[in-house]
């Protein structure tokens, strides 16, 4: 944003309790009536000086070489100006001093810009940002803070000092001291990373200090039910009132893929009648806030009918009776126990199970599937198909179907060849 005045001004110094000699060399620069001044870090005889060119006097190599220097300076000056002009930003005496002085990046810290992130993702919760995201980058900010102050006895670190050594360094202390799996490290430093590419994106950073660090992921085993064993599940009696509820909320999230924070907070609202004259549940995802469209099946409308007039679920503004994330897990330990499953029972596996037995399975398109399970990308969605190995099965059927067709190679070919 272009300003109304402008000036720049070299001049000379008096030292505290000046008698003679050199004084020190200044920049003063006025914005809009407001004055700034910096040390040019010279010293000058006030006799060789002209103090209305603004520069050293004479054409003596020491006077030359200042003159050069304060040119550069004064170059670097109305190039910043420049710069802020082109950026749409206001111009200050004091920021076109802050960028002169190196003080503009010095007071760039990591852990500054970490935080007015987390304040801003704060303030956009139910806007657009799920406030699981926000926990999420408010947990790596603690961590990145405890690692400066276990490594490098500090609580901030400026941007510039970023380099490959200190991330590998942090995926070595997320691994190391919070014994974090190498997937929920490299989760951890991907939202420090969101931070150090808007350095770059600002230009406050000339590159990018995550080029050579390897962020490969690796592929994680996911557990879901067999069809067998959703029905060992479903049709056990279990006469535990307490684990009888947690088996009916569990089934439910077999049978929608609902997640366990979006089943906990699925409100009436959320459940109504589409245009095909069928129940379905409609609501935003709450870990990406992506919107999933589940149309509700016969044992799902069971389930919610029979905890309708709970009191427990009136008391809490429930549809279904929900515990915390802990007590859910370690009651599923025991439904598994008693229905003799051997698999790591949780929360997850029903929306596993949901998108590989109960779906894929059984045909539904994976847009579909991506679609009620309220996926952002395909991506997420081909995970269910790569690791039950159905779609390779779909796509070989298909292939040998028309391979028949066409006859491309006749078992009678093949048998009556002689070696």
């Amino acid at each position: 944003m272009l300003e109304n005045s402008f000036g720049l001004l070299f001049f000379l110094k008096k030292p505290r309790n000046y008698e003679r000699g050199p004084m020190y060399v200044y920049l003063r620069i006025t914005v809009d009536g407001v004055p700034k001044e910096m040390s040019a870090k010279r010293n000058w005889e006030p006799s060789r000086w002209d103090a209305k060119k603004n520069r050293a006097l004479g054409t003596k190599e020491d006077a030359r070489a200042l003159n050069e220097y304060l040119d550069i300076l004064q170059n670097k000056v109305y190039a910043a100006k420049k710069d802020l002009v082109e950026q749409g930003k206001v111009i200050t005496s004091l920021q076109l001093i802050d960028i002169l002085s190196g003080n503009e990046q010095r007071k760039r810290g990591l852990m500054a810009l970490f935080k007015k992130h987390n304040d801003d993702m704060e303030k956009m919760i139910g806007k657009g940002v799920a406030k699981g995201t926000w926990t999420n980058f408010n947990t790596s900010y603690k961590h990145t803070t405890a690692y400066l102050r276990s490594q490098y006895q500090m609580d901030e670190i400026n941007i510039l000092a970023l380099d490959l050594e200190f991330i590998k360094g942090l995926y070595h202390w997320y691994r190391t001291i919070k014994n974090l799996g190498h997937n929920s490290a490299l989760k951890n430093i991907a939202n420090m990373k969101k931070i150090v590419i808007s350095c770059v994106d600002n230009a406050w950073l000339r590159s990018d200090p995550f080029v050579k660090f390897d962020e490969t992921r690796e592929e994680v085993d996911t557990t879901f039910l067999i069809k067998e064993e959703i029905q060992a599940i479903a049709e056990k009696e279990i006469p535990n009132e307490r684990l009888s509820r947690v088996r009916d909320v569990f089934i439910f999230c077999c049978f929608t893929g609902l997640a366990f924070a979006d089943v906990k907070k699925l409100k009436k609202s959320e459940v109504s009648i589409g245009v095909d004259g069928e129940l379905r549940v409609y609501k935003g995802r709450q870990k990406t806030g992506t919107p999933s469209l589940i149309p509700l099946l016969p044992i799902t409308k069971t389930i919610l009918k029979k905890y309708k007039g709970d009191p427990e679920c009136i008391a809490k503004d429930q549809m279904l009776p929900v515990l915390s994330n802990q007590k859910y897990n370690s009651y599923l330990k025991e439904i598994a126990t008693i229905c003799g499953i051997q698999k790591d029972l949780k929360t997850h596996v029903a929306r596993h199970t949901f998108g590989t037995t109960v779906t894929l399975a059984n045909k539904v398109p994976l847009e579909s599937i991506k679609d009620m399970m309220g996926h952002k990308s395909m991506r997420q969605t081909l995970h269910y198909a790569k690791i039950t190995g159905m779609k390779i099965n779909e796509d070989m059927a298909e292939l040998k179907k028309r391979l028949t067709k066409t006859k491309f190679i006749s078992d009678e070919q093949i048998a009556g060849k002689k070696n």
